[in-house]
């Protein structure tokens, strides 16, 4: 039978990577693989991954899901490599650590706009200040396409396999958000790619543009920006925790501040101001059920034993999600070693 796999990568756009993809068909005897899957190659010339005089880019699969929107479909999430095998320089996914027990869960804000502007805004000025279009209900506050969309977006990101627990409308007109579960630094990075795509190839269908900047109306305007707030756990923080280990934590993350904040997206000057439930981009704050720090910690986080998970507030919406997970899993990781070393000591 032949398949359709929709092989999809990251460019090399800068200072954020744009998702590209080509259809492969290819005969099995059966659903195929991820070890079945074929190389393939593509012009790296018209992606800013390689010169026209040697232009050749190889796909290397690395996450196979079905489709659901294609009869007989997959879809292929691909690591860039060179020519000799190596990986591109483009390559976030393969530079960063992984730990199968570390989880994540990504909170992708988004705007759809039409003809420019966010849906639902009139052609002139602004519509009603931010109040009721939060998990807003009726078409004065979400219109009468956009629910329609996110459903379908459910739908197909659920026939992949992805682990979307959840949508809802955000604070403005226009905006929305869903939560993407993944364990593994790699594989929860894979999949949120995986649900952008959808989110994106689904909105050509309804003439719908998908924004991703973290701040489309400006910094000058009274209206929310887009996040794409991490939560995130490993093992030891989920079973060992502890008040100790929870502050070097902290102290980690403060210390790290600037390398956190080149990982979490540009132009998040913009969006981390202080206001709009964000914290300052030039500092480091934390704080139980604070939506204004830097990374929020649930009630349960405390309640357990300083076990659990975190929210990092700061990433922003169009951030690349391998390089987040990455960079807070190396933050933790030089706590944790040292944790593991006073723990022997102490035996």
């Amino acid at each position: 039978m032949k398949y359709k796999l929709e092989y999809i990568w990251l460019d090399g756009y800068e200072p954020v990577p744009n998702l590209r993809s080509k259809t492969k068909i290819v005969d099995f005897d059966a659903e195929p693989t991820l070890d079945q899957l074929p190389l393939w190659n593509f012009d790296g010339s018209s992606t800013r991954q390689a010169a026209g005089s040697n232009s050749d880019c190889f796909l290397q699969p690395v996450a196979l899901f079905p489709d659901a929107g294609r009869n007989h479909g997959y879809l292929v999430m691909c690591e860039v490599l060179l020519p000799d095998g190596t990986p591109h320089p483009s390559n976030s996914r393969a530079a960063i650590p992984d730990d199968p027990d570390a989880w994540f869960g990504f909170e992708q804000e988004y705007f759809l706009y039409t003809d420019g502007a966010p849906l639902g805004f009139p052609k002139e000025g602004f519509p009603a200040p931010q109040g009721e279009y939060y998990t807003g209900v009726g078409y004065k506050n979400v219109g009468d396409v956009a629910r329609e969309i996110v459903d379908e977006h459910i739908d197909l990101c659920i026939g992949a396999g992805i682990m979307i627990e959840g949508v809802n409308a955000e604070v403005a007109k226009g905006q929305w958000e869903f939560q993407i579960f993944g364990k593994g630094a790699r594989r929860a990075a894979d999949e949120l790619w995986i649900a952008r795509y959808l989110m994106l190839r689904l909105c050509e269908r309804h003439g719908v543009d998908v924004n991703f900047h973290p701040k489309p109306l400006g910094a000058e305007v009274d209206w929310n920006g887009s996040g794409l707030h991490t939560n995130f756990s490993t093992k030891h923080m989920r079973e060992v925790g502890g008040e100790e280990f929870f502050a070097a934590l902290m102290s980690a993350f403060a210390e790290a501040r600037d390398e956190h904040i080149a990982c979490y997206g540009p132009d998040n000057d913009l969006r981390l101001t202080g206001m709009h439930e964000t914290a300052a981009i030039d500092e480091f704050t934390y704080g139980i059920a604070d939506r204004g720090a830097s990374v929020r910690i649930p009630h349960s986080f405390v309640k357990s034993g300083h076990r659990g998970y975190l929210e990092d507030r700061r990433p922003n919406s169009m951030a690349d999600p391998y390089r987040i997970t990455g960079r807070i899993l190396q933050t933790i990781e030089t706590i944790t070693a040292q944790a593991l070393i006073e723990d022997a000591f102490a035996a």
